[in-house]
């Protein structure tokens, strides 16, 4: 059988034990249709003892030919002279299909490929089934598909509006400031919040970033504005628009981001505990000091702090040859999404905010100072990280924070911390670090590869779901209609009642004592070959027991297709 588009590679989830791979894909033998009567047919997949054409997999080399074709074949034309008599009448053409390789087999209507070996070694196996992704994965997105879609109850907050210029659907990401509170941001020297919200242009969800009580008004700052827009970096969280409203009963100013569910602040993941501190606070007389931290008790991993400078470096390293400053270099400002996966937010809003007339004829003057600025305050969060507390980096605790670095770390990572904190006599570039980073940035990248190649392995598992589940839905319209175009008989008549009796044989199958018998491999079998349409027969049995049809997978294709045409040109009015 020539394999047609629709029947190349078919890559079939089924929930079988892993132990199980490259074995019968069968639980055991068919078991009973009914009492009586036995399916001999269902449900173990057989391998086909013809090949298919491969011609539609590769083109063969000018060197292969056909051995099978009784045809002789001219060698400097590579073409196949094919004879047909039609009507008495007989004629000649050339065949310029490619000749089909010898001596290879390919499956005719599914692939159960087992997990990559460079992914099946990697990590610890699970006793669990790996047909499906891994379940740490699957509740990750999980997670962030029900923060994207979370709304709020407008009766419960009627301060945030229903719209904002063109998003709607406004939901807090952190707690709404009180009404009159007086106390600013201690970063932008403003109130500020922060809503998901959902684009009425694009229907896609952004962060809003909102500047209480702010008024533009100097719009040549926009010319920034347009410079971030267009930077795109994996580790840079991208402005889309700035805007200014009274949605909120007060002049504000927006800034749109792309909006990254699930993402949390360094400072929620690395120094919300009060006990860190612990090491650097100041005792009383007579109180000893307590025990010295060390890695993986109590300070982070080397391999952790430094996967997190390779990131923020490489931020930076964009942004300045860009031609402008970060300037919310703060573990406030920075995002962790899953593990290690690191963004900088909130970037253009103090070039907004404290863009002065001054800086009218040359808006990029300051920039290289403000470059100065973000090096400093990289060095910061390292040390920060490295003490695994803010109380680090302060003034009076520097050089006990430098003495735990020593103890603790490499000398590759005190000497960034050092270059970075102390100042210089000349200009500095952040890639004056990339040196000091080194061979490091090679284990970050495979890590990042390694990663890639898990979640590519997870992809495959679930690649055909949609298709079956589309097949499924296909079928469901068609059984069990009560009437269609006026005939209540509509679904038990004609190719409706083969596919009745195939529903029966997917999903009410019984054993030899009644009992109902569940086979997952059986069901992903027989749909991926009615998909198919492959030649293999199969018995359908009526639920009487009286009637059996022995047709084709393709005949029930045929069968299916004609009906569910015949529904949509219904639901059309074509008919």
């Amino acid at each position: 059988m020539k394999l047609t588009d629709s029947t190349k590679g078919w890559i079939v989830w089924a929930a079988l034990d892993s132990s199980m791979r490259g074995m019968s894909l069968s639980a055991g033998s068919s078991p009973l249709h009914s009492p009586k009567i036995t399916p001999h047919t269902s449900p173990a997949p057989r391998r086909r003892s013809h090949t298919p054409n491969p011609a539609n997999y590769m083109v063969p080399s000018s060197a292969s030919t056909s051995v099978n074709n009784p045809v002789s074949q001219t060698p400097s034309s590579g073409q196949v002279i094919q004879k047909e008599t039609v009507g008495g009448t007989t004629y000649f053409y050339t065949d310029t299909t490619p000749a089909p390789l010898t001596g290879m087999v390919f499956p005719n209507y599914h692939i159960y490929p087992p997990t990559a070996p460079h992914v099946a070694y990697m990590q610890p196996k699970a006793n669990a089934p790996s047909f499906f992704m891994a379940d740490e994965l699957r509740q990750e997105l999980i997670n962030r598909h029900l923060i994207t879609m979370a709304q709020i109850d407008q009766a419960d907050m009627p301060a945030v509006p229903t719209e904002v210029d063109s998003y709607h659907s406004l939901f807090p990401l952190e707690p709404l400031p009180p009404p009159n509170r007086i106390q600013k941001s201690s970063n932008f020297g403003y109130i500020t919040s922060c809503y998901k919200a959902v684009n009425s242009k694009d229907d896609l969800p952004y962060c809003l970033r909102r500047i209480h009580g702010f008024r533009l008004v100097n719009t040549k700052c926009m010319v920034l504005v347009d410079m971030w827009k267009k930077i795109q970096h994996s580790n840079i969280v991208t402005l889309r628009e700035v805007f200014t409203t009274k949605a909120f009963a007060e002049p504000s100013l927006v800034f749109a981001y792309d909006f990254h569910a699930g993402g949390e602040t360094m400072m929620s993941r690395h120094f919300n505990d009060p006990n860190a501190d612990a090491y650097f606070t100041k005792r009383k007389w007579g109180q000893h000091d307590g025990p010295l931290p060390r890695q993986h008790a109590g300070l982070l991993p080397e391999s952790l702090i430094w996967a997190y400078i390779v990131q923020l470096s490489s931020a930076l390293r964009t942004i300045h040859t860009a031609g402008l400053a970060c300037r919310v270099m703060d573990p406030t400002k920075i995002l962790i999404t899953g593990k290690t996966r690191l963004r900088v937010n909130c970037v253009g809003v103090f070039d907004v905010l404290t863009f002065d007339n001054s800086q009218n004829n040359n808006p990029l003057a300051l920039m290289a100072q403000y470059q100065q600025a973000d090096l400093i305050s990289l060095g910061k969060v390292v040390l920060a990280l490295a003490c695994n507390s803010l109380a680090g980096i302060q003034r009076e605790n520097l050089q006990k924070a430098m003495e735990l670095v020593t103890i603790n770390y490499s000398s590759d990572l005190k000497n960034l911390i050092l270059y970075l904190l102390t100042d210089q006599n000349r200009m500095r570039s952040v890639n004056d670090i990339m040196p000091m980073i080194g061979a490091r940035f090679y284990t970050q990248l495979d890590a990042a590869q390694m990663r890639n190649d898990v979640i590519e392995e997870d992809l495959a598992k679930e690649v055909q779901n949609g298709r079956l589940f589309r097949l499924l839905a296909k079928l469901g319209t068609i059984n069990e209609r009560p009437e269609f175009q006026k005939d209540p008989t509509w679904s038990e008549t004609g190719d409706r009642y083969l596919l009745k009796l195939f529903r029966d044989h997917l999903f009410h199958q019984v054993t030899e004592a009644g009992a109902p018998w569940i086979d997952l491999s059986h069901i992903i079998s027989c749909l991926n070959k009615l998909d198919a349409g492959v030649p293999e027969k199969i018995s359908l049995i009526s639920r009487d027991e009286k009637s059996v049809l022995v047709v084709t997978y393709s005949d029930l294709k045929r069968c299916f297709e004609n009906t569910f045409q015949e529904l949509i040109a219904a639901a059309n009015g074509q008919l």
